[in-house]
């Protein structure tokens, strides 16, 4: 008798990223962890990791992160992390981070944890990290770049493949979180519910209990599934718009990085932002405070010039038009 169908699954949503990992992979025994909260998730995630990864030749382990947020977190950590090598997993991180402040709370807590993860992934040579965000996690993601208005990029949620190098492997998107959590259930997984999910005080969490099931009361069911399949049209979208911004900022950027102007007022509106969103960026403008509004503003200054004088952006970022050119000048 084989697995519960939902084990049967999630194990071979994870085979197959495993597969592609091998694939790209010059080290024939490549080390993959499985980045894991101890939510339903993740544990499902890293059970199937520790599951497939033997009949591989893979080798599996695990990295928790304790953001320090929470009344007992350290030692929640050091529970999921034995909890982990229960599982058959090695090596096991259980890492404490500082989370700041910067961009909110949601925010600085993803960059707290990704930049753990990263170090960890680098002293360890894995791989691979791989993430339980669901199609679930990935509609969210999708309703709040709808919500805030930050353009396609924003809509196509989060890619199957990303970090430097390929590093985070998503094996879920496709798979819907009742599906996970029944796995969770069928191998008698013990699992912890973080309260944050719950607090309404985090906008994602919001988006979750109230925002996701009003929608599918009003519209029915295949939500979640129709947003999910916006992100990845959006990012077919999104990944030819930017490879045709870099073409044309290449073509209209100069010895000094200036841009001339006349090539950049040829160009379509969204291909044109694009190129002034690049570099902004290069500058030293952070992305994340980098807002629409502020592209609108560098724009006018290719399609409504009228002798402005220069733009400040968030990082202290100078933007300027001079005989002809664009400058955009670090602080």
């Amino acid at each position: 008798m084989g697995p519960h169908p939902t084990v049967a699954a999630i194990r071979l949503a994870v085979r197959r990223v495993l597969h592609d990992v091998l694939t790209a992979c010059p080290d024939p025994q490549p080390l993959v962890l499985a980045a894991c909260s101890g939510g339903a998730d993740s544990m499902a995630l890293a059970a199937s990791l520790a599951f497939e990864a033997p009949r591989l030749g893979v080798r599996a382990g695990a990295v928790t992160v304790d953001h320090g947020l929470q009344d007992g977190s350290a030692g929640r950590a050091v529970e999921v992390a034995d909890r982990l090598r229960g599982l058959g997993l090695d090596p096991v991180d259980a890492v404490g981070v500082t989370v700041g402040r910067q961009g909110g709370p949601e925010a600085a807590a993803r960059d707290a944890r990704y930049a753990a993860l990263d170090t960890t992934a680098e002293r360890r040579g894995a791989a691979a990290v791989l993430l339980g965000h669901t199609r679930d996690d990935q509609a969210e993601t999708v309703l709040l770049g709808l919500a805030r208005g930050s353009g396609t990029r924003s809509l196509s949620g989060m890619a199957a493949i990303s970090g430097e190098n390929g590093r985070y492997r998503r094996p879920f998107l496709l798979l819907d979180r009742d599906t996970v959590r029944q796995g969770c259930l069928a191998q008698g997984i013990a699992v912890w519910e973080d309260p944050h999910n719950h607090d309404p005080a985090y906008t994602r969490s919001r988006v979750r209990h109230e925002a996701l099931p009003v929608l599918e009361k009003s519209l029915g069911k295949g939500v979640v599934e129709a947003l999910a399949r916006t992100a990845q049209l959006s990012r077919d979208d999104a990944d030819a718009l930017d490879q045709w911004a870099a073409d044309a900022q290449g073509e209209a950027a100069g010895e000094d990085g200036s841009l001339d102007v006349s090539r950049l007022r040829a160009l379509p509106p969204a291909v044109r932002r694009r190129v002034l969103r690049r570099c902004a960026i290069a500058a030293g403008s952070p992305p994340g405070f980098l807002f629409a509004r502020h592209i609108e503003e560098v724009d006018r200054l290719v399609t409504a010039w009228r002798g402005q004088k220069a733009l400040n952006l968030p990082g202290g970022v100078t933007v300027l038009r001079a005989n002809g050119r664009l400058f955009f000048s670090p602080s």
